[in-house]
């Protein structure tokens, strides 16, 4: 238990308060009571460290029940002084020497090398769970209140916890950020009023992140500020409006009669006062002081910690500049990601690996990156970029731009077709998650990847460090079966800049990727310059706010395949250069603002013959017999989060008639979306229908069973679905079904039997249906079932008809969707 780890640390503590008591029992009764109450407090915590079930050596073991009985003893010494008359001076004098005695012997047990050789032991065993480990941490600081922990017990508390996957620790947080550590909590314990706003920063990737989450997780920054420690990371294009008032409603405990914006009122002060609720928000990334000025309450017991690459002298008060690592801490970093382990292996060029590492300046990011990038690559490979790294610093004088340039060696160690996947990350915006779907089509459209390729790539991105698999993404990527709609990636904002750095060699108007690096209120200025002239971009990505007709200028792309609008508003106007992209493939719209977005000019859509696939992301979909221009080419449509109701809802829209070659339809969290249009099912060529969490979908079309190309049916998440069409079943070509999480769903189908194709049925907390169909018995290319433990007996008699079939009995709570 982690609990037991601290507890030598916390008997030292009592016992050497015991000792104090000792010296002063013989003549007070009342010091007498207070160490009988110590030692009652300390007894039931070694009886847990007995009774945890780690097993301790025996001769560990031996120690602390010696230690037992003489504390037992000691109780007994506090019992007869607590007792004796303070006339009867020679019983006195005899219990002051027995108790004198006690001292010396407990002294020895309680000595730093026994502590540390016992929580060694334990630092070598298994925990047994952060529930067990909550409740032991509660009942000591109920019982002694706040606890002051050492920084190594610290350290391999957090390593434990690494070891069963709840938290990870930084291999290169060493004595460098040890000390960085504790000048930031001094800061942090200062309670002075100009220390109210203290900050981090540093260069990219130098572990500003890394530092203080390091700092929330410890003991005494949690006791002191009463877990009450709130984090949010900004970035450069922060939902600022959003992001306060999240802020606001959680120093005042999700107090909703008070307003951001409003100033605190004098009894809130008072009160504040009174109740003394010290709270720490730690503003992660902020890249302006216009940002930090909206993002700081003077609230009394609010401490805020900003974290930046920049210092703030108008608003931060005192600010920790963090140091790079040293030559061992880098060395050890540096050997994780290379080798897996913290030193060089013996069969390796000891000099070579130190040039390399001395060359990454001590900077953790690309000392893992650097490293990551090089393992299993031979000796030759290493000299390479060991040359290479020797001749970044031409490209800067600024840490920033070494940086990006020695950060580009992992990149060129990459394919050329990886190289460019990599590059085309740079088109997303900057702390934001990257939808798989879209960068997964990206990827196929722009580089003629097959599917399977691309996600090769992916994960070639991710073994190098070089993006982040969001949740599950790895385990259910590339499966033939999943959506995607639901899983993301990531980026460091350095690897982002190494990516823009490396798109912007060429001159503007002959980039491969026209992008936006950072949210602005118009498209910039050097766009403008160089508008008269046509841009070779295949890519063009654009972050704004909200945008007028008036706010655009003409442009021409005679080359751009793909176009992604990254906007934050409720009204949005799309460019009319739309127009001018005669090659467009995939438009990518994304609505970061609070509610969906009422789009204008919708009339450049009747210029685009090529186009292939629409991901629409909080938009306001408008009624579609508006088009009147078919969409020939049109293959992928993706919905999510988008309000529905005025262009699906009824039978009004013709979508066969608009979107004529269409194979995949995703509609997910679009909660207005009641019934589908009659019309769907006039798909000739759809071969995947993806209709997910639309929890006010109640009806489906009972014509579904005419789309004679569909392979994957999805309607998971649908609660208030109650059934399914009996002409599904005339779906022949159908390979996958998913009804999970459709809570209300009453049966099966009675004719489920004549999909003869179908082989795999994903039915989840479908806790309603209570038998199956006789005809499951025919389903003749069933090979996987996955559904709960209730329903699974029901698939008995299927399995022994079906030799191939597999049933998959989950618990709900684990439900992954496929």
């Amino acid at each position: 238990m982690v609990a037991d780890m601290f507890a030598g640390e916390i008997a030292s503590e009592l016992v050497r308060e015991l000792l104090k008591h000792c010296r002063r029992a013989c003549s007070f009764k009342s010091k007498a009571e207070q160490l009988r109450n110590s030692i009652e407090n300390l007894l039931p915590i070694i009886r847990e460290i007995q009774l945890s079930g780690v097993e301790l050596p025996q001769h560990r073991q031996r120690q602390l029940d010696d230690l037992t009985h003489k504390l037992r003893h000691g109780l007994e010494l506090v019992r007869s002084a607590s007792s004796s008359s303070r006339w009867n001076v020679y019983k006195n004098i005899q219990l002051s020497r027995q108790m004198e005695k006690l001292e010396k012997s407990v002294s020895k047990f309680i000595k730093w090398p026994l502590q540390a050789h016992v929580l060694a032991d334990v630092h070598h065993l298994r925990v047994e769970s952060a529930e067990r480990f909550d409740r032991i941490e509660r009942k000591i600081e109920e019982r002694l209140g706040e606890v002051k922990i050492g920084e190594e017990r610290l350290r391999w508390v957090l390593e434990e916890m690494e070891e069963r996957g709840e938290g990870a620790v930084e291999v290169g947080f060493c004595a460098g950020m040890r000390v960085g550590k504790e000048k930031v909590k001094e800061m942090l314990f200062d309670e002075r009023e100009e220390m109210r706003i203290v900050g981090v920063c540093g260069m990219g990737g130098s572990g500003k992140t890394t530092l203080v989450k390091e700092i929330c997780r410890d003991f005494q920054i949690k006791g002191h500020f009463s877990h009450r420690i709130i984090f949010e990371t900004v970035s450069q294009s922060p939902n600022l409006e959003q992001l306060r008032v999240k802020i606001f409603e959680q120093i005042m405990g999700g107090n909703r009669f008070m307003n951001a914006y409003d100033s605190v009122p004098p009894w809130m002060v008072r009160f504040e006062q009174s109740i003394r609720r010290p709270t720490l928000v730690v503003l992660d990334d902020v890249w302006s002081l216009s940002q930090l000025e909206q993002l700081i309450f003077k609230i009394p017991g609010c401490k805020t910690l900003v974290v930046s690459r920049f210092r703030f002298p108008a608003v931060v008060n005192s600010t920790y500049e963090l140091e790079l690592l040293k030559e061992e801490e880098a060395l050890a970093v540096f050997c994780f990601s290379a080798f897996g382990q913290r030193s060089i292996p013996q069969n390796f060029d000891k000099k070579l690996i130190k040039k390399v590492v001395e060359e990454c300046k001590g900077l953790p990011l690309a000392l893992k990156v650097i490293g990551a990038s090089l393992r299993g690559q031979p000796p030759i490979v290493w000299q390479s970029a060991k040359n290479r790294l020797s001749r970044g610093e031409a490209i800067s004088d600024s840490h920033e731009a070494k940086l990006i340039e020695r950060m580009a060696i992992s990149i060129e160690c990459l394919s050329s077709k990886a190289r460019e996947c990599f590059l085309d990350l740079g088109a997303f915006p900057e702390d934001k998650k990257i939808a798989l779907d879209v960068l997964i089509s990206l990827w196929v459209e722009m580089h003629d990847l097959e599917e399977a390729d691309a996600f090769a790539i992916l994960f070639e991105l991710s073994d190098k460090h070089l993006v982040t698999l969001v949740k599950d993404a790895r385990n259910r990527a590339g499966d033939i079966y999943s959506s995607y709609s639901e899983l993301s990636v990531t980026q460091h904002d350095v690897l982002r800049d190494l990516a823009l750095h490396m798109g912007n060699r060429e001159k503007l108007n002959r980039r491969k990727r026209l992008i936006m690096p950072k949210r602005e209120d118009r498209l910039p200025k050097d766009w403008l310059r160089n508008k008269d002239g046509s841009f070779d971009a295949q890519i063009v990505s654009i972050h704004t706010g909200e945008m007028k007709e008036s706010d655009w200028f003409q442009m021409y792309f005679p080359n751009a395949e793909v176009l992604m609008l990254n906007f934050s508003a409720s009204t949005y106007f799309l460019p009319p250069f739309i127009e001018m992209m005669p090659k467009l493939k995939s438009l990518v719209l994304i609505n970061y603002g609070t509610v969906s977005a009422v789009l204008h000019n919708l009339s450049v859509f009747s210029s685009l013959d090529e186009l292939r696939k629409i991901w629409l992301e909080k938009i306001s979909v408008p009624p579609l017999c508006k088009t009147t221009v078919p969409l020939v080419n049109l293959k992928k449509l993706s919905l999510v989060l988008c309000e529905v109701s005025k262009s699906f809802n009824g039978s009004a829209a013709n979508l066969p008639l608009i979107f004529p070659g269409l194979s995949d339809l995703t509609i997910d969290h679009c909660i207005d979306l009641s019934e589908l249009p009659q019309s769907i099912c006039g798909f000739n060529s759809l071969e995947n229908l993806s209709i997910t969490n639309c929890h006010d979908l109640n009806e489906l079309p009972p014509e579904l069973g005419k789309l004679n190309s569909l392979q994957i049916l999805r309607f998971y998440g649908c609660p208030s679905l109650k059934k399914l069409p009996q002409a599904i079943c005339g779906l022949k070509r159908l390979k996958y079904l998913d009804i999970s999480q459709c809570m209300n769903l009453k049966s099966l189908p009675e004719g489920i039997g004549q999909m003869v194709s179908l082989e795999k049925i994903d039915m989840r907390e479908c806790s309603q249906i209570r038998n199956l169909p006789m005809s499951t018995m025919l389903l003749r290319s069933l090979v996987h079932v996955i559904c709960d433990e209730g329903i699974a007996f029901l698939w008995k008699e299927a399995e022994r008809a079906i030799p191939e079939l597999q049933v998959q009995s989950n618990s709900a709570k684990f439900c992954v969707h496929y």
